[in-house]
């Protein structure tokens, strides 16, 4: 109602619309919650009513999340007050309850996780009795679609489902042979409601479909899925309760293997996708005919006539792939027209081709016709797959992509087998290959709504330059090699030209998506763990050089550059890998993605050593060594995208508005038109190739070359002139001058006592209004600080957003200064107010200069400079504000500001990720200041209550850290129960703190109040009682880390025994009670256990990069290993006698200095512990190691040199007496 009700005064549409489109939603879950709820308390004894209410309370949090944050945007660009304050009001209750709802959803699902797994079977098992009685209202003819379902929304459900189901099925087989119960229950879950939306649209797809047989097969199909899935959940379930269950993987492999056949049975029913299906069959029988040594009849034609019939067929095949390409987004009909289209075209290039094979004498060259012909065969179904894969969902990520490279790999082939087969006047040949694939990348400009790589904006306009000036020189050399009769050249030239165009056009469709995606009215995306896309074109990219390394006809040269991409996306995964493993607090995530990276590293060096053997010697037996060592990279690769593939990791791709598509219009225009000029260049080309002296063809060519340098310009042109968010940052400084001139206004009001007061609100509330305005500018300097230095996408988003605020805050402003009786504060606010709107005014246009260009380092320096004038400006406000509502307990900003600490606590955490031990420090020194801070608020209620607001103020900025620190330990801790204890506790300090802020603000508003006293001191010990147990989490956490530290403490107390010892040698005291026994006796167990710390050592140092755990088991290890060994030690310098000083005290002293060097070590791996390899913690740890190793190198030749003295001195006292018993004898 509150966002309806803004809808009308909202001056951002854009806004407005995500707004709208949020609150829909959120009302879907709502639903499905109040059901929930009903369901439970007609059933409170359920564990599947139970389960279901704590899963619609988690499908609600996060849309309802979004539509908070976008209620909060919108409450800026609202023009009624009334409108606006009822809608941030709504904002902030509903905020608050999502804080409650997600609390209890947690400590519920701690409570009942251990059901997860059986009430997802049973919700499966009732999904499958309701596609029963769907089969039995088809047999009836009664089966109709539920309100609202359509034919096409069905579909794309139904196919886009498919695959979430596909990655719910990889995280359940994932957490399942990990043994993770917790997130096997989770899998199991989302895989439940996958298949709930599932059930819904292929009942749907079934009961608008007319045929009564095929309505049964998609309902008998969908009961196979179902079946097949509670099968597998079933095994995942007894895998997780008997981990050691024999052969588990390869049964779970089994189980899913079945649910994803079951669910491709399914997805094949889909209107239009039947049609893909018939044509990829079609074209894989027709190639059967290649695995034979039989051709057809020519019937008497002649060899030259049949390599005009190739050339025929291969066009009209080229033209239909381009169909195929346009026709994947069209209707089911249109999709089987192409789709049929292409796969008799297909069979014609193969008859053409079969016959010139058979009337081919030379073997060897008949061979290269067949391998080609089954390369065009193979690139043709692969265009299939990926058209169907877009037919089947059209927002999956990069499938667009996927279906553009899918229509140029069949050119290629077709390029391939054309320079082969047939023979052509001079440079006809390379005019015919440069036409077609300038034809196959005419589609990237068709719907350019996703990404064709990673360029910026300003590095496809420096792509486009570079590449229209090749184009140009290109042309030149055309005209002049034509002229001298140079077609080698000319070839070349051609080529250049092609590939010039070619890559103009991918940069121009990644420009008009970056324009499009750019635009204020299109929905920003929104990033999630990993960037899908990029996980797609990294495997689309892969399995290209992979099968380029296997082509029977790649050069050295190829060869290079197959292994150069690979290494170059391979690298990419590992460190995306890397990246989402450390920014995930899912245990199972964690460990899978860190497996994917080894396994995807561990495959590339494999395949690396055969390229390096391939690219010394290209022959035979080296490709098909390398073609073996591709196949587990490719499975690797796959299997990883899978696997990212999850709704949980997935970010929000953008929408790009109507307003949008028309900003891509001129780059479009532009690129078309550098297209079709660059084709009639070529076709003139290649007619006056053949006729040099062709006097109107000349003209011709030069009015083409003229089109081509004037569409060419147009295009640069178009791409600057478009350049994401310039139209946005005008627009804004007009913003920022008509509210500065409305301060001006007000301002001279104030100086000449004209300030009439507003009524719609009181002080408090326009001071709220203002310290919330405050609040989301300073929120966003950063962010747009950032997006005007690199990503020029995404400014108009943020330069709007920033300038929205300040309309608000003028108004805010103004009403405040009507309703404050001093003029000085008056003028204060006022002046503060217009600081901050002309600091923002140098920030856009320094923005502006910008543009979001990272080569821009001059303009760069100018937006940091005003992103500090900015922050300064908002602190000296911000403080004002809080000095003007002192008196009147102004805490709805404070209050404001520990709501949005605790939203953020589950989030991942921004920028560089760090050790835990980092983390952790930085959360005791938090929470010691708010220890301090709420001792601090105390002591000045009792002496200087007007100062009680700046201590809780002070309290939501180490709040806030706090919770930053939390972010990353959460990310780094391995335990779901220690991260939800701490997760827990943080929130719950939150909630304590904003009790005592809006006590603190009664207390300064009445000092006098001896109940509110009370009330504030009883709070300020809940506070401190919270903040032990924030400690007390954190600690629990850190078991490596506190382990050392005991470690450490029992390592000085055994050196300070040593050398207690050590005195007691030199006093000649060093006795013992029990026997002495003999040096040698000890000097065994003195060596056994150094070889025994060695050990430990290496355990220390491969627990830097393990877990807490590890950390802590090896820590203590160590202690107990170096306690036994200076016992060992003691034991032999006592055994040795009380005049040998000097070997008594070398081994004690010896000993002493490993625990000193083992104590170091112990320190240094506990600073390295997680942290990169490349960190100089790291190699510190790497010299302690190397210094204990020394050190007990040194104790055992100390042992060794004593051994000997001993046994020397044993043998000289039997030599004395042997002498002395001849001596008598004597």
């Amino acid at each position: 109602a509150a966002a309806q009700g803004a809808g009308s005064s909202n001056r951002n549409e854009a806004s407005q619309t995500q707004l709208t489109n949020h609150c829909k939603l959120v009302a879907e879950q709502i639903s499905n919650l109040v059901q929930a709820v009903r369901t439970s308390m007609h059933s409170p004894d359920s564990p599947s009513a139970q389960l279901g209410l704590i899963n619609s309370s988690q499908a609600l949090i996060p849309p309802a999340g979004k539509m908070v944050a976008a209620a909060k945007a919108a409450v800026p660009t609202v023009g009624d007050q009334a409108s606006a304050l009822q809608l941030g009001n709504f904002a902030k209750a509903t905020a608050a309850a999502l804080a409650e709802l997600r609390a209890a959803a947690i400590k519920a699902q701690e409570v009942c996780g251990s059901l997860e797994i059986d009430s997802a079977i049973d919700i499966i098992k009732t999904l499958a009795k309701e596609l029963v009685e769907a089969k039995r209202e088809a047999n009836q003819g009664q089966l109709f679609p539920l309100p609202g379902q359509t034919v096409e929304t069905c579909s794309m459900e139904l196919g886009a489902t498919s695959k979430t189901v596909g990655s719910s099925m990889a995280q359940l087989l994932t957490a399942a042979n990990q043994g993770n119960e917790n997130y096997t229950g989770i899998a199991a879950r989302d895989t439940a409601n996958a298949l709930l939306i599932l059930t819904a649209a292929a009942r749907g797809v079934a009961a608008f479909t007319k045929n009564p047989q095929t309505q049964e097969y998609i309902i008998v199909t969908a009961l196979k899925v179902m079946d097949q899935s509670v099968a597998l959940i079933t095994e995942a379930k007894r895998i997780v309760q008997n981990p050691n269950t024999p052969n588990k993987q390869l049964r779970l492999a089994q189980a899913a293997k079945d649910v994803s056949q079951a669910l491709n049975h399914m997805v094949n029913c889909l209107p239009g996708v039947i049609e893909y299906e018939n044509a990829i069959k079609a074209i894989a029988q027709a190639s059967l005919a290649l695995q034979d040594d039989k051709f057809p009849y020519s019937s008497g034609q002649s060899y030259q006539q049949l390599q005009a019939n190739l050339r025929t067929s291969a066009g009209a095949l080229n033209v239909f792939s381009s169909e195929v390409v346009t026709s994947a987004r069209g209707t089911p009909d249109q999709q089987a027209s192409t789709t049929a289209s292409f796969s008799e075209n297909f069979k014609e290039l193969l008859k053409c081709g079969l016959m010139l094979a058979g009337a081919t004498k030379n073997r060897q060259n008949r061979e290269d016709m067949l391998g080609h012909l089954r390369n065009t065969s193979v690139s043709s179904s692969k265009l299939l797959l990926a058209a169907k894969a877009l037919s089947v969902d059209p927002n999956g990520p990069n499938v667009q992509n996927q279906l553009a490279a899918a229509a140029r790999s069949v050119t290629d082939s077709i390029n391939s087998l054309l320079n082969l087969c047939s023979t052509s006047g001079p440079g006809q040949k390379e005019c015919d290959n440069a036409l077609r694939n300038i034809e196959a990348a005419a589609p990237l400009l068709d719907n350019p709504n996703e990404p064709q790589n990673d360029q910026s904006y300003f590095d496809c306009l420096d792509t486009v330059i570079e590449k229209s000036m090749i184009l140009g020189e290109a042309g030149s050399q055309i005209t002049t090699t034509a002229k001298k009769g140079d077609y080698e050249s000319f070839g070349l030239a051609v080529d250049s030209t092609s590939n010039a165009v070619c890559l103009l056009t991918e940069a121009a469709a990644q420009a008009a998506y970056l324009v499009g995606v750019g635009d204020q009215y299109s929905e920003a995306a929104i990033p999630g763990l990993v960037d899908q896309m990029q996980f797609a074109r990294a495997q689309q990219a892969i399995i290209s050089a992979c099968e380029s390394l296997s082509h029977p006809s790649s050069t050295q040269e190829q060869v290079l550059q197959a292994a150069t991409v690979i290494a170059k996306h391979t690298g990419t995964l590992c460190n995306a890998c890397k990246l989402a493993s450390s920014r995930t607090s899912n245990p199972v995530a964690k460990k899978e993605f860190v497996q994917f990276a080894k396994q995807v590293a561990g495959a590339t060096a494999e395949l690396v050593k055969n390229i390096k053997i391939l690219a010394g010697n290209v022959n035979d037996e080296n490709r098909q060594a390398c073609a073996r060592a591709t196949k587990p990279l490719i499975i690797a690769v796959e299997g990883l995208t899978t696997f990212a593939s999850s709704p949980q990791f997935s970010s929000i791709p953008a929408k790009i508005s109507s307003q949008a598509r028309v900003a891509q219009e001129p780059i479009i225009n532009a690129g078309k038109n550098v297209i079709k000029s660059s084709s009639s260049l070529l076709a003139s080309a290649k007619n006056l190739v053949i006729d040099p002296n062709d006097v109107s063809m000349w003209q011709l060519l030069a009015q083409h070359t003229r089109s081509v340098t004037d569409s060419v310009r147009a295009l640069v042109m178009a791409i600057r002139d478009k350049c994401p968010g310039q139209t946005e940052c005008d627009a804004a400084i007009d913003t920022l001058n008509d509210t500065i001139t409305q301060l001006d206004q007000g301002i001279l009001a104030v100086v000449s006592h004209t300030l009439q007061p507003n009524a719609s609100t009181s002080l408090q509330g326009f001071q709220e209004q203002m310290l919330q305005a405050v609040g989301d500018i300073k929120d966003n300097i950063q962010p747009l600080s950032s997006t005007a230095k690199e990503e020029a996408e995404k400014l108009a988003h943020q330069v709007t957003t920033v300038a929205n605020l300040f309309p608000v805050l003028a108004g805010a402003a103004i009403g405040a200064a009507s309703r404050t009786t001093s003029q000085q504060m008056q003028s204060s606010l006022l002046e503060e107010t217009k600081t901050l709107a002309e600091a923002c005014m140098q920030m856009m246009y320094a923005a502006k200069e910008s543009g979001g260009n990272p080569k821009s380092q001059d303009a760069h320096a100018k937006v940091d400079e005003a992103a500090k004038l900015m922050s300064d400006a908002a602190e000296e406000l911000t403080s004002l504000l809080e000095k003007a509502g002192a008196e009147a307990g102004l805490v709805t900003g404070i209050v404001e500001e520990f709501s949005k600490a605790q939203a953020r606590i589950d989030q991942l955490p921004e920028g560089e990720m760090k050790t835990f031990a980092d983390y952790q420090a930085e959360a005791f020194a938090s929470c010691k200041s708010i220890a301090k801070l709420a001792q601090e608020i105390i002591n000045k209620s009792n002496n200087n209550p007007k100062e009680i607001m700046t201590s809780s103020r002070e309290m939501t900025v180490q709040y806030g850290k706090l919770v930053d620190s939390t972010q990353g330990a959460l990310a780094t801790i391995d335990s779901d129960e220690i991260a939800g204890r701490l997760q827990q506790t943080v929130h719950g300090l939150g909630d304590a703190s904003i009790q005592l802020a809006r006590d603190g603000a009664i207390v300064q508003s009445a000092p006098d109040d001896k109940v509110m006293k009370r009330s504030l001191m009883d709070q300020a010990r809940i506070v401190t009682e919270k903040v032990g147990y924030v400690l007390a989490a954190i600690q629990a956490g850190a078991v490596g880390t506190q382990a050392c530290n005991e470690a450490i403490a029992n390592i000085k107390g055994i050196v300070g025994d040593l050398e207690t010892s050590a005195m007691f040698v030199t006093a000649g005291a060093l006795m013992t009670d029990g026997p002495k026994g003999t040096f040698t006796e000890h000097c065994h167990n003195i060596v056994e256990t150094a070889k025994v710390l060695v050990e430990d050592t290496k355990r220390l140092v491969s627990s830097a990069g393990g877990t807490q755990e590890q950390l802590a088991q090896a820590a203590r290890l160590a202690v107990k290993t170096i306690q036994m060994e200076a016992e060992h030690v003691k034991l032999g310098a006592m055994s040795l006698t009380t005049d040998d000083v000097e070997a008594q005290l070398l081994l004690l002293n010896a000993v002493r200095d490993v625990a000193n060097c083992l104590g170091d070590l112990v320190n240094s791996t506990r600073i390295a512990s997680g942290k990169s390899v490349s960190d100089p913690a790291m190699e510190k740890l790497k010299t302690s190691a190397r210094a204990m190793v020394g050190q007990v190198s040194s104790l055992m030749k100390t042992v060794k040199n004593v051994e000997d003295e001993a046994a020397r001195g044993v043998y000289l006292i039997l030599l004395w007496k042997n002498s002395r018993h001849l001596l008598e004898l004597w």
